[in-house]
């Protein structure tokens, strides 16, 4: 894998310019520490820049920026094209000729040959890349089908400038660090800034699926224009309106097929190469397909806490023993884990706070000691319904919707005129095998989900941190349209399929693949997701609900050919979330560190937050009498980026 970046200002570039191309560079070293290159138009000023992590063709056959073959083009590329081998045949049967054996030759020829849309539909894999066109002094910038690979883009002035990371903007004198207060609302409630925002004003992500052109023929960059190659929602709808109409048996060979095939192409590589193994559903089954169609055994990886609530590595051990991979097991103290919360800041460069992102960098960091690419599970609880809020949203309001609202309103209130510790108290001789870890929390988020009017409105509300960002963000008003509009009630009449719909286009790509991303690249390691590969993403919308949710179990067709490898006795247990005990930290290690960024002087001379807000839910929550670690972790993620960061 690799870091991008580059810059578009249609005037001359000076020596000052090149050296600002350096350090745009130099700041995407981890997610390329193998070599560097750089490339510059002076005349159309133009500049390239590239960090490379070489995994397939080591050679300097495949070094970047890379020129294709009639000089016309060229290109800064990250990622891994799994179809390359195809395209590549296809390409020399109608007699374009190669110099080296890189997935990047072959995408620069396909793009010079075909056409850059008509190569991005053809595409299978992970990418984000820049492409210049020396004849028609046009920059394209691209990303991939569902947004595994990062691109932001931002328009200064008249400079375009691109990048893996925001990091390497920072390095150019021309970007804007003005903060978009909208988007911070947004991260109150998502724990991550959704696309196409970014937490800058003039700074934007580009959406997967989607590329971007910037004509330079008139001298100065035109406004950019963003195109879709690839609609996940468009595929997600027609997919489930031509369903698979054969037998489940039937539906789990063809699934079993696709999965080998997948994991087969993601196998590739001349380097290392490993998985993630939590013993769960989806990395087990990854594994499983991989060891299937290994000589060898492969290198699996797991972690582990003293916190058995939070441990699961005992699940992967047994995994790995059964199927017989060379397993590497690490068992972290909460030291370990919280040595890791100064650096969040850096890796993300703009504020995430979903706190698995401290697991999956310290076992990500354990994989780059012996491998340098890795597979996951990922993607697997979009596609075959895995979420509990699927089945705990459908029920609920399958449950509520006979009884008139303002029945429901007076259950609510009669819930919260007693306090959450009072419930705890009232609800203390009740087996904790049998009740919540905190139940007087989990009946007030009840009863904040029972007056609501519909599925859509309880989906929001089971993935919504904070519940009014707009009232702890001053001077901000939240994006619109982030969830659940009219027409994804026109797309999809199962309620479950909404909301799997909506995680596709938002959650998976501004969350799950951000998190995978950041923290593997901080290591310099390639990790890679085959449960997203688009014909996994079709076919599992071509599956009918059943074949997702069946028995009281989700994922019912990967369970089947998982069981094929697996005994169910080693993986049919209740889900666990890749978490760390945060509420405790903040109650505990993490106190002072806290204290720090939320002091209440400091809030109010910054001016982003209510300070009164934050502390009360600060004090509430170091008191026991609520558990808010959800919400003050992203406050903390925030501040603690604002001190990284130096943001206005």
């Amino acid at each position: 894998m690799c870091g991008i970046t580059g810059f578009a200002t249609g005037t001359h570039l000076s020596s000052d310019d090149t050296r600002t191309l350096q350090r745009m560079t130099e700041a995407l070293v981890h997610r390329g520490p193998d070599a560097d290159g750089t490339w510059s138009d002076a005349e159309a000023g133009v500049a390239f820049g590239h960090r490379r992590l070489s995994i397939v063709d080591l050679s300097k056959a495949g070094a970047q920026p890379m020129h294709d073959a009639s000089g016309r083009y060229v290109i800064t590329y990250n990622g891994e094209i799994y179809n390359f081998p195809a395209l590549r045949k296809d390409l020399e049967a109608v007699g374009v000729t190669f110099r080296g054996h890189s997935d990047t030759e072959v995408l620069i020829e396909a793009c010079a040959h075909w056409g850059t849309e008509a190569t991005l539909k053809r595409l299978n894999g992970i990418f984000a890349f820049g492409l210049w066109d020396r004849q028609q002094r046009s920059l394209t910038l691209a990303r991939d089908h569902i947004g595994i690979k990062p691109l932001y883009w931002a328009k200064t002035g008249s400079t375009l400038l691109f990048a893996s990371e925001l990091k390497a903007m920072h390095a150019h004198p021309q970007f804007n660090t003005a903060i978009n207060r909208d988007a911070v609302a947004a991260f109150m409630r998502f724990n991550y800034i959704p696309q196409p925002h970014s937490i800058y004003q003039d700074a934007h992500k580009l959406p997967p699926g989607c590329y971007l052109t910037c004509d330079l023929s008139g001298g100065v960059p035109s406004e950019p224009v963003i195109k879709t190659y690839w609609d996940g929602l468009e595929t997600a709808e027609q997919a489930a309106a031509d369903p698979f109409t054969g037998s489940p048996e039937e539906a789990v060979e063809q699934l079993s097929d696709l999965l080998h095939d997948a994991i087969g192409q993601q196998m590739v590589s001349d380097v290392p190469l490993g998985a993630f193994l939590s013993g769960g559903i989806d990395s087990s089954t990854v594994v499983a397909l991989m060891q299937a169609q290994s000589s060898q055994p492969v290198r699996t990886f797991s972690i582990g806490f003293s916190e058995e609530g939070f441990n699961e590595a005992h699940h992967a051990a047994e995994v790995a023993k059964h199927l017989g991979t060379d397993h590497t097991e690490l068992y972290l103290s909460s030291r370990d884990a919280l040595d890791v919360v100064p650096h969040l800041a850096d890796m993300y460069d703009e504020p995430f706070a979903d706190s698995s992102q401290i697991p999956t960098y310290l076992v990500s960091k354990l994989a780059r000691e012996h491998v340098t690419v890795s597979l996951s599970g990922d993607g697997g609880d979009e596609l075959f319904a895995g979420y509990n809020r699927y089945v705990w949203g459908r029920t609920l309001w399958r449950t509520i919707r006979t009884l008139p609202l303002p029945m429901r309103r007076l259950v609510s209130r009669s819930v919260r005129g007693l306090s959450p510790a009072r419930w705890n108290q009232l609800m203390s001789p009740i087996p904790d095998r049998i009740k919540p870890g905190n139940p007087g929390d989990a009946l007030y988020k009840l009863a904040s989900v029972v007056e609501l009017d519909g599925p859509g409105a309880i989906y929001r509300r089971l993935v919504s941190n904070w519940m009014s960002p707009e009232d702890v963000v001053q001077q901000s008003t939240e994006p619109p349209g982030l969830l659940w509009d009219e027409t994804m009630r026109e797309r999809f009449k199962e309620p479950i399929s909404r909301m799997q719909a909506t995680d596709l286009m938002t959650y998976l790509p501004d969350d799950i693949l951000t998190k995978v991303d950041r923290a593997s690249m901080a290591t310099s390691l390639e990790a890679r997701v085959p449960l997203l590969d688009p014909r996994l993403i079709e076919f599992a919308w071509r599956l009918p609900l059943n074949m997702k949710l069946r028995d009281g179990q989700s994922k019912w067709a990967l369970r089947q050919v998982l069981y094929r490898h697996v005994p169910r006795s080693l993986i049919d247990r209740p889900k666990m979330g890749f978490g760390v005990p945060v509420g405790d930290w903040l109650r505990g290690p993490l106190r002072d560190w806290a204290e720090h960024l939320l002091d209440e002087k400091r809030l109010r001379e910054q001016g982003l937050f209510d300070p009164t807000i934050v502390r009360t839910h600060w004090e509430d929550h170091l008191s026991g009498r609520r558990n808010w670690h959800y919400m003050m972790w992203s406050v903390l993620m925030m501040e603690a980026w604002l001190d990284r960061w130096d943001a206005k």
